[in-house]
């Protein structure tokens, strides 16, 4: 008579490892497409951008290993560290008139009112333009012949003569930082907004009652509660500023006397104005470690303090 050997049930423990086990899979296969993106579209052209700047890559022919050369051809590069530090110049110029204007707009749209939807939307709507198009269309704006502000400031009298705004350095860079706040000022004002909705009200209720004025509450409340919000809106900022090339090459070309160039349009001259993308992709390796380093002092800078909830 064959016997019967029962199965034995797998004790409590092995049931949870396996289990957690099970969902451990499960949640790498959700976040699998997500890191195929990455590896794909970030770290493969990384690695590519790193091993052509070891290499004479021209555009036609066979490319040659040279090691640190381009690197070394940075240093001697005048003009690349003049665009860089004119870069640096109009990123701490625009990143101040952007959060001076976003952050009032913010504290205006925070708490409902009347049309506070309508006011959102409009100072948002600027936002979802391209920077390409909002930049054909501040060129036209600012044409000298056929665009709107010249010829409308000497039809109302307001000039004698129409006046190029791009002819030299001071009016053409303040009219890029003009354009780059009408676009980006209300995006930030959401990054914002949503920081100070997220700031607990009993806090403010209470520092009413104890006597805090608007100047006391700013400064010992939201600020020190924003500064995860503040660190990711300055973060973007200062990003999209250091990486500035929309605007530079289709409103000024680099001029007024390539006064204008920035980083990111010296590399682009390289790489494919002259053909030299090994010196391209080295350019591009050192303003990637600069503008790492730079988020990473942002980030230290802005840090939550210790003992702070």
């Amino acid at each position: 008579m064959a016997s019967t050997i029962a199965a034995t049930p797998a004790p409590p423990r092995a049931r949870k490892l396996i289990g957690a086990g099970r969902r451990q899979w499960i949640g790498l296969l959700y976040v699998a497409p997500a890191v195929a993106l990455v590896v794909v579209f970030f770290l493969i052209p990384l690695g590519m951008t790193a091993w052509m700047s070891l290499h004479n890559w021209p555009l036609m022919g066979e490319h040659s290993y040279i090691g640190l050369g381009n690197y070394v051809a940075i240093l001697r590069d005048t003009r690349f560290w003049n665009a860089l530090k004119f870069t640096a110049y109009y990123t701490v110029i625009v990143t101040i008139v952007i959060f001076a204007v976003a952050f009032p707009l913010a504290l205006f749209v925070e708490r409902p009112r009347p049309l506070t939807n309508l006011y959102r939307t409009m100072f948002f709507m600027p936002a979802v333009v391209g920077f390409a198009s909002a930049s054909l269309l501040w060129s036209w704006l600012l044409n000298v012949d056929s665009g709107l502000f010249s010829p409308a400031a000497y039809d109302l009298g307001l000039i004698d003569k129409k006046f190029n705004l791009l002819a030299t350095f001071q009016p053409a860079f303040w009219s890029i930082i003009a354009m780059v706040v009408w676009k980006v000022a209300g995006f930030t004002m959401i990054i914002l907004m949503a920081g100070l909705q997220s700031i607990p009200q009993d806090l403010q209720e209470a520092a009413v009652i104890d006597g805090a004025g608007p100047f006391a509450r700013f400064r010992a409340i939201t600020l020190p509660l924003m500064r995860r919000t503040l660190a990711l809106a300055l973060i973007l900022s200062v990003a999209g500023s250091i990486l500035a090339f929309d605007q530079f090459y289709i409103i000024l070309r680099g001029g007024p006397r390539n006064q204008t160039l920035t980083a990111v349009y010296w590399i682009f001259n390289q790489s494919f104005v002259s053909f030299k993308l090994g010196y391209g992709a080295a350019l591009s390796m050192v303003l990637l470690v600069v503008l790492v380093a730079l988020s990473l002092v942002q980030l230290w800078l802005l840090r939550k303090p210790e003992g702070l909830d």
